[in-house]
C-alpha cells in the first residue's frame, strides 16, 4: 500500500470537475493523464479491453470548449468514465467477454450511456468482464483473466471486476457496473472502492438483462461523494424501461448534511450462518464505533432468514440459460465450459421449481421489509474472505464448485431488490481490501449513501494507493 501526493488521475470526478471550472486543467488533460495510467498499469491487471482514443480525445475536446465558454453541462462533464463491456454504446462493440460477438460499433445508448451522454461523459474504454457477465470473478475466454490492483496474483472480483480494477489505479474516476448477485459490490470489497447497487429499478436498463428481476446498474468509484455524484446521473429516467418515478432528490446534495442520530442500525457479521475469516469479522465488528459517535443506536442482530442459495441458483443460473437459449452446439463449444455447465443444468429446471425459488425469493423480501421496521439499516461485511488467486472461480480447496458460494452477503440482497453498498474498512494482514455492506430498506438509497459517507469521511482510507503505483 502506498500513500503519494495527489496526481490529475487519482482525483475525485468532484475533484477534476472543480479545477474544470478554475481552469486548473481541462478534461483533455484530465483524460490523457487517465490514459497514461491505462497505458502503463493495464498490462498487469487486464482492466481494459477495448481503447478508442480518438473517440475519447474528441470527447475530451468538446467538454473542454464548453467549459472555456461556461456552458458545462452537467458536474460531470468532461469526467472521464470507465464503461463495462455490457452497455450498449454508440462508436464501440458489445463483446460481453466473448468470441462470439460483433466486432462491429454499435448505433444505439443503454440509458445508463445516454443518461452520460446527456451529461457530458467522456469514455475512457471498455472494462473486462466475465462471458456475459455470468461469474463473480472475471476471465473470459475473448480477453484472459483480470486482477487485483493490490495484488496481480488475485481475484478482482466479478462481473464488474475490470471497473473495480481501474478505479484504485488512476484509470478513471468514475466506473459502470452491474449486478445481478453482487458483480458491483464483489469487485468493489475485493478492489477496495465503493460499489452501490441501488434499489432495484432506480437506474433504467436496456435491453432487459436476462438475469432480470435480479439484476440492477450502478456506480463504482474511489469515493462515496463520487457514486453519489454518478448516481444522480444513472437514474434518470428512460421510456425504454419501467423504472421507478423520477427520484425527487439528489443524492449528491443529500451528503452534505449527514446527521445519524437515532439511526437505527443492526450489526450482523455472519448473518446467522456464514463463516467469515476472522480478519474481515474483525475489521465489520470494528466499524461499530464510527456509527456510535454519530449517535446511531446500534445492536447485533441477525435478519432472520436462512441461505437462499439454491433458490438464488435457480433464478440466476435460469437466467444464464435464457441467454444462451438460442446459442447452438458448435458456438456453445467456444465458450466457459463453467457457464455452458451451469446453463445446461438450469435448462432442466422444471417451471414449478423455478416458481419455488421465487416464492422464497418473495419471502425474503417480506421479512427484510418487517426487518426494517425495526432497523434502518443492516451492516454485513461485503465478503468472507479476502481475494484469492486469479484465474479461479473459487479459492483452491474450497468445499464447492460455483462462485455463489462464497458471496453469501451479496446474493440474498439481489433477491430483495435492496439499495446495498460496499465501501472500504480495512486491510488483511496481506494488505488485501476488506470491504463493509450497508445495506436499507428498499427505495431507502439516500439513507445508504449517507451512512456510507459518513463512516469514509470518520475513518478515511482514500488516501492509499496499490504498491504499484510507486
Amino acid at each position: 500500500m502506498s500513500q503519494q501526493a495527489t496526481q490529475i488521475a487519482d482525483m475525485t470526478a468532484g475533484e477534476m470537475s472543480e479545477c474544470f471550472a478554475t481552469g486548473e486543467f481541462t478534461p483533455k488533460e484530465a483524460a490523457q493523464a487517465c490514459l497514461d495510467r491505462i497505458h502503463k498499469y493495464n498490462d498487469k491487471v487486464n482492466a481494459y479491453n477495448i481503447l478508442n482514443e480518438e473517440i475519447t480525445l474528441e470527447a475530451a475536446e468538446r467538454s473542454t470548449e464548453r467549459w472555456r465558454l461556461g456552458t458545462p453541462l452537467s458536474p460531470i462533464d468532461g469526467v472521464p468514465v470507465a464503461v463495462k463491456d455490457i452497455f450498449m454504446t454508440k462508436g464501440w462493440p458489445n463483446r460481453k467477454g466473448s468470441t462470439l460477438t460483433s466486432k462491429e460499433p454499435l448505433t444505439v445508448d443503454a440509458p445508463a450511456i445516454a443518461a452520460l451522454r446527456r451529461n457530458g461523459f467522456v469514455p475512457l474504454g471498455r472494462t473486462t468482464t466475465p462471458e456475459f457477465g455470468w461469474k463473480g470473478v472475471t476471465d473470459n475466454p475473448l480477453d484472459g483473466v483480470t486482477s487485483n490492483p493490490w495484488d496481480p496474483s488475485k481475484v478482482s472480483g466479478g462481473s464488474s471486476g475490470g471497473s473495480g480494477a481501474a478505479v484504485p489505479l488512476g484509470m478513471g474516476p468514475l466506473a459502470l457496473g452491474t449486478d445481478a448477485g453482487g458483480s458491483i459490490r464483489i469487485p468493489a470489497g475485493f478492489c477496495g472502492v465503493v460499489g452501490h447497487k441501488p434499489t432495484h429499478g432506480l437506474c433504467p436498463m436496456w435491453p432487459p438483462s436476462a438475469f432480470y428481476p435480479l439484476a440492477h446498474v450502478g456506480p463504482m468509484t474511489w469515493t462515496v461523494a463520487d457514486t453519489a455524484l454518478l448516481l444522480d446521473v444513472l437514474a434518470e429516467p428512460d421510456p425504454r424501461d419501467m423504472t421507478l418515478p423520477n427520484c425527487p432528490v439528489s443524492f449528491r446534495d443529500v451528503l452534505e448534511h449527514v446527521d445519524l442520530s437515532g439511526v437505527r442500525i443492526a450489526l450482523s457479521p455472519t448473518l446467522g450462518y456464514v463463516d467469515v475469516d476472522p480478519e474481515i469479522h474483525a475489521a465489520v465488528v470494528a466499524t461499530a464505533s464510527a456509527f456510535e459517535e454519530a449517535g446511531a443506536v446500534f445492536e447485533s442482530c441477525d435478519p432472520g432468514f436462512s441461505d437462499p442459495l439454491e433458490s438464488f441458483n435457480r433464478l440466476f443460473y435460469g437466467g444464464a440459460a435464457n441467454a444462451l437459449r438460442d446459442i447452438g452446439p458448435d458456438d456453445r463449444a467456444k465458450m466457459d465450459p463453467n457457464l455452458i455447465q451451469v446453463a445446461e443444468w438450469a435448462s432442466n429446471l422444471s417451471l414449478l421449481e423455478f416458481m419455488e425459488a421465487s416464492n422464497e425469493r418473495a419471502a425474503i423480501t417480506e421479512t427484510m421489509s418487517l426487518f426494517h421496521q425495526k432497523y434502518d439499516l443492516l451492516l454485513t461485511p461485503t465478503l468472507p474472505i479476502p481475494a484469492f488467486d486469479a484465474g479461479l472461480e473459487v479459492p483452491k480447496d474450497w468445499p464447492h464448485d460455483r462462485w455463489p458460494t462464497w458471496t453469501p452477503f451479496t446474493y440474498p440482497f439481489n433477491m430483495t431488490g435492496q439499495p446495498a453498498i460496499s465501501v472500504p474498512c480495512g486491510f488483511t494482514s496481506t494488505g488485501l481490501p476488506i470491504g463493509l455492506q450497508i445495506i436499507g430498506p428498499r427505495h431507502a438509497d439516500a439513507l445508504v449513501l449517507q451512512a456510507a459517507h459518513y463512516y469514509q469521511q470518520s475513518r478515511p482510507l482514500t488516501s492509499i494507493r496499490p504498491d504499484m503505483l510507486d
